[in-house]
């Protein structure tokens, strides 16, 4: 008999883990729970969440609860634990903060897999957050769920470098899939007794939040090599900008350079033209070269075409 699985999740990072328990015979994704459909973009054209598009495509029930902690909630879930008799929910950026009651009911528990080597990187910004940080690894952690943010016991960790020049997005790709293949092997682990679920160590928890736009505002008063880890960490999402002349500046791209020469740069965070390179002056008195950028209203292009186009 397949172990029953209720799946919570929204988000793209939720679908390889939602696949790898749909191609896994030893698992019968019972039911997902995922938020609404949501107005997206410039027409705000009500978009269903990926996870619930996957769900479709292989004729899975699923619900979107307007609120997670109401007794209507607990009795449908409670309706799905009596009648298939649920093994345990797997929780993957749902979204939402599922309250105890409800994560009683499943029988061997709840489990998550969360884009970080907890305890670092405890929160919703995980992935971005490791880049930011200057880390040289980072990875993916299959816990078990309780009441506090990230907190439980961990059944299954999985390590990965980062490279100098991955973005937030390639190394949010990338922890996806690896979170879908640790979860099906813990899983079954977990099931099996094979394994034992071992307490994080508190004491070395670090947290980080739930990004906005406002987060990518560069502040120039940083290193160089703080600002260039930030802009990749925020590629896409949130994104890093800076006004200049007025105008809001997304940089997409950025590199520290070194200079054979002195260049006179009377502000920090000020633009600076050295032959064909689009520089700006850093806290820590070094230049970074931006080697992409959006100016506000246009498309992306390079620091090149953009000095071909506007006086410094």
């Amino acid at each position: 008999m397949p172990y029953k699985i209720i799946f919570f999740g929204t988000s793209e990072f939720s679908t390889p883990s939602l696949q790898a328990l749909i191609d896994d015979p030893r698992f019968e994704v019972t039911a997902v729970v995922t938020k609404p459909d949501q107005p997206v973009g410039r027409h705000q054209f009500l978009t269903k969440p990926p996870v619930k598009i996957l769900a479709e495509k292989f004729n899975i029930p699923v619900y979107q609860f307007q609120k997670i902690k109401t007794p209507d909630t607990y009795q449908t879930l409670s309706d799905l634990q009596q009648r298939h008799g649920i093994d345990a929910y797997v929780i993957v950026s749902y979204g939402k903060i599922i309250p105890q009651n409800i994560l009683d009911l499943p029988k061997r528990g709840v489990i998550n897999v969360h884009g970080s080597l907890l305890p670092k990187h405890r929160g919703a910004s995980c992935v971005q957050a490791a880049i930011a940080s200057g880390d040289r690894q980072t990875g993916v952690t299959v816990m078990l769920l309780d009441a506090e943010m990230d907190h439980g016991d961990i059944l299954a960790q999985a390590e990965t470098e980062i490279s100098e020049a991955e973005t937030g997005g390639q190394l949010h790709d990338r922890l996806a899939q690896m979170g879908g293949e640790l979860l099906t092997r813990a899983l079954v682990d977990y099931f099996e007794n094979k394994i034992t679920p071992q307490p994080q160590d508190h004491a070395l928890a670090t947290y980080c939040k739930m990004l906005t736009r406002e987060d990518g505002k560069i502040d120039w008063n940083k290193s160089a090599l703080e600002i260039c880890n930030l802009i990749r960490a925020y590629n896409p999402w949130p994104g890093t900008w800076f006004e200049w002349q007025g105008k809001r500046l997304k940089i997409l791209k950025a590199a520290p350079v070194d200079l054979s020469k002195n260049l006179q740069a009377p502000n920090i965070g000020q633009l600076l033209q050295d032959r064909n390179r689009l520089l700006v002056l850093c806290g820590d008195q070094k230049f970074i070269e931006i080697l992409e950028l959006q100016p506000e209203g246009k498309k992306p292009m390079s620091g090149q075409t953009y000095l071909a186009g506007h006086k410094i």
